[in-house]
């Protein structure tokens, strides 16, 4: 099963007053802008550390083995709906199969203007009719509802080819800010090889997860664009950092579906 989302945050209970600069410390890490912040909640990490205009809902859907076919047919005629309703105001993302990692898995990501346009969604009745055109063929099913990294919004539709990588981390709760702000340090030697298509944390769904999605021509040209950022300063760090926050994490190669907008 794809480890899809997490991201909830502890609050520290104890008076200010009486912590002791370990445990201030400790908690007042991150960005610079984390560090003026005193107690965090979880709504203020979001508004630290997230970019705040869009929700993004990611749909992965673990398909019967000899109905996969079936299930593309029925998958573009609700998604395609839904993207094409004025009334909605609902962008596609993109849309995926996985081809390396767990099989017979497809992952949607949809981009709302708001959590009201989440639940609009479900209230519609003809795009709950051709959601439920899907359901025959699957397995099972699990949604996330997750925030854009302020720093990296999620690249718009475009057709460059090759092959896209999906990389999940489970956080250790409480370390969002830190992670983040390692992270977008070290994020600059990669840039130098090949720019991320988004980055995003969960907010609603399997908690303390961050998410972020790559693009390559191949999976050779991945394999030594990783080798190539290895070599730049800084990657290293943010690697051995990150990995101490971070309690399992899981990536998968994806092959856009036709009718997909990232391509």
């Amino acid at each position: 099963m794809i480890p899809l989302v997490r991201t909830a945050f502890k609050r520290s209970l104890v008076p200010s007053s009486h912590r002791s600069l370990s445990v201030i410390q400790s908690l007042l890490h991150g960005s610079p802008e984390a560090k003026q912040a005193g107690e965090l909640d979880t709504l203020q990490h979001s508004r630290l550390v997230g970019r705040g205009k869009y929700i993004h809902g990611f749909e992965i859907h673990r398909v019967k083995p000899d109905k996969t076919e079936e299930y593309k047919t029925a998958a573009e005629k609700y998604y395609m709906g839904v993207k094409n309703d004025p009334d909605l105001g609902t962008k596609l993302t993109g849309n995926w199969e996985v081809i390396v990692g767990e099989q017979d898995t497809f992952i949607h990501i949809l981009e709302f203007d708001g959590y009201e346009k989440t639940s609009q969604l479900l209230r519609t009745p003809t795009h709950i009719k051709a959601y439920q055109e899907m359901t025959p063929f699957l397995n099972s099913r699990s949604s996330q509802l997750n925030q854009e990294f302020a720093f990296l919004p999620t690249a718009p539709p475009h057709a460059q080819g090759g092959i896209f990588e999906l990389r999940s981390y489970q956080l250790k709760p409480g370390t969002l800010l830190e992670w983040e702000n390692t992270w977008r340090k070290g994020i600059e030697a990669r840039r130098k090889f090949v720019a991320p298509v988004g980055a995003w944390f969960s907010q609603v769904g399997r908690l303390h997860q961050v998410h972020h999605l790559w693009q390559y021509p191949s999976l050779e040209a991945r394999k030594e664009m990783r080798e190539q950022a290895w070599q730049i300063d800084g990657w290293a760090e943010t690697v051995s950092k990150t990995s101490q926050l971070t309690k399992f994490m899981d990536a998968f190669v994806l092959r856009p579906l036709p009718f997909s907008p990232l391509q």
